[in-house]
């Protein structure tokens, strides 16, 4: 059950982070209430998250995929590129996010 939050919390981070582009510094009124309220429901489901998960563990999934859905999100909703160094490097994120999940034993 821990890594449906842990994918929920992942989305709600995404989505907040769109929210924050849209909110234009917080000049626009629901896209930064969106934002608060996406980032307020991802932290809860990661302090539930780590009562059973490593911190180091929970954390390093949590901000590679977070990476790699917002940089999706800023290509999709705000057509925003990236150019050859940006996509390996989260390559090497993935990657490193692969290892923790295929080889850790800190797991839980």
């Amino acid at each position: 059950m821990h890594y449906i939050y842990l994918v929920v919390a992942i989305l709600f981070e995404a989505f907040g982070m769109a929210a924050l582009k849209a909110s234009d510094g917080f000049t626009k009124t629901w896209p930064a209430l969106g934002s608060l309220a996406c980032f307020g429901m991802a932290v809860y489901l990661l302090s539930l998250i780590l009562r059973v998960l490593p911190i180091g563990v929970v954390y390093a999934i949590w901000s590679g995929v977070g990476i790699v859905l917002v940089a999706i999100t800023g290509f999709v909703f705000f057509k925003q590129s990236l150019d050859a160094p940006a996509y390996i490097g989260i390559g090497l994120i993935v990657a490193g996010v692969l290892v923790l999940q295929l080889f850790s034993t800190a797991q839980a």
